[in-house]
């Protein structure tokens, strides 16, 4: 429903006022409420026009009174043009400051940022996982670091955020923070995130890293080969929290499971299978996808070797799994010790089920995936690394088949 809307130039009479010139004032009116804005010019009201508003006469006093009044009615409409096209609110006071230039104050960059992270953690465990919560509460911290150091405030306001801005926080990633380049954009794309919520409440009129690219490079994701699972899972350690930890990480090899997944990993999860073979039938907590993986028979061995383990049997869980910093630890110490020369992570453990165990042995990447639990292909194949040994096999089929062709050419 519109509102009515009008504009008036009118005298305004001092009180004890003898002089013949009074001041004239714009009234701005809308709906039941008005401002009143001076016009800086007096005026004699014998020489006006009260229908018009305007001065009588075409004397040049006249005309220049006229030219300054319709200036000033023609910045008002365009003051209430520019809020009506931004969908922005429609007062009188809206109108004025628009008119007189005023910056309405925008939303603060890290004021934004923890109420988006407040909103995160009372979702924990509904929509998010912890490690989403980590994750921004991390990125948040980046952030409030930056702005200290390239502006030495607390806080910026949202409307100054520029191209400059983003490139700036790269540069001070990969300098002052001494991260590589694809730390450093994912932490940019979590701030990114909290640009786009501002822009989609409406605080933000355009996006202010329009035309910074966020692309990661494309790393060599490391995965053992199956000679190496095979002698880490002969390998037994005088450390019992390492042989522990290591069978762990050989689960994750032959089931593709994540740390979280196998924390949380439920012995109700084990179901019978179409196969009427063991299977794991459980819901990723990264992206809620179900994941269910036949158990191959090292997996299933492990799972039969802990389940009289006492934390497993009153935790009803698989496996007695440390916290993921221990985890981390030890499993560097058994890198060490193992003279692999790799980084020993459940992202390594990932990737050798989906190249070593799986796809290197003829399972199709369609099923790899769904066992992974990702929602597209294009994620598995950031997994999937085809090994020379599967390269040679295939040429060496194609091989023979061309050497029969051509010598046979009847067959």
């Amino acid at each position: 429903m519109s509102q009515r809307f009008s504009l008036l130039f009118y005298f305004k009479k001092p009180k004890n006022n003898s002089k013949q010139l009074l001041p004239i004032y714009m009234r701005i009116s809308l709906a039941n409420a008005r401002t009143e804005i001076s016009t800086q010019r007096k005026w004699d009201p014998a020489r006006r026009n009260s229908d018009a508003g305007r001065a009588l006469g075409t004397k040049e006093d006249a005309r220049g009174l006229n030219a300054h009044l319709d200036t000033l009615q023609s910045k008002v409409y365009e003051a209430q043009r520019q809020l009506i096209a931004n969908n922005e609110e429609l007062t009188v006071n809206s109108i004025r400051d628009k008119y007189e230039g005023k910056k309405k104050k925008s939303k603060m960059l890290l004021e934004v940022f923890r109420e988006h992270n407040d909103r995160v953690a009372h979702l924990v465990n509904k929509e998010f996982a912890p490690g989403t919560l980590e994750r921004y509460e991390t990125a948040l911290a980046h952030t409030a670091s930056f702005i200290q150091w390239k502006f030495h405030v607390d806080d910026i306001e949202i409307d100054d955020l520029n191209y400059e801005f983003a490139a700036e926080f790269e540069f001070w990633f990969k300098t002052v923070r001494s991260c590589n380049h694809n730390t450093s954009v994912k932490y940019i794309s979590n701030l990114k995130k909290i640009i786009n919520l501002c822009l989609k409440s409406g605080w933000l009129q355009r996006d202010p890293f329009a035309g910074y690219q966020m692309n990661k490079k494309e790393v060599v994701r490391e995965f053992l080969s199956i000679e190496e699972i095979q002698s880490l899972h002969k390998k037994i350690f005088s450390v019992d929290r390492l042989n522990l930890v290591k069978d762990i990480f050989v689960f994750s090899c032959f089931t593709g499971l994540s740390y979280a997944d196998i924390k949380k990993l439920k012995s109700s999860e084990l179901i019978l299978g179409i196969d009427g073979e063991t299977w794991i039938a459980t819901k990723r907590q990264k992206t809620e996808t179900v994941s269910r993986i036949p158990l191959l028979p090292i997996a299933a061995e492990l799972v039969e070797k802990y389940a009289s383990h006492p934390k497993c049997i009153n935790e009803e869980i698989v496996l007695p799994i440390f916290s993921n910093q221990k985890m981390n630890a030890y499993l560097k110490e058994i890198s060490v010790l193992m003279q692999f020369h790799k980084d020993l992570t459940f992202h390594c453990a990932r990737h050798s089920f989906a190249t070593t165990v799986t796809l290197t042995n003829g399972v199709p990447i369609e099923s790899v995936s769904k066992m992974l639990g990702h929602k597209n292909l294009k994620t598995t194949q950031h997994y999937a690394k085809t090994l020379d040994k599967k390269v040679s096999e295939d040429m060496m089929a194609l091989r023979h088949k061309l050497t029969i062709v051509l010598v046979n050419p009847q067959h």
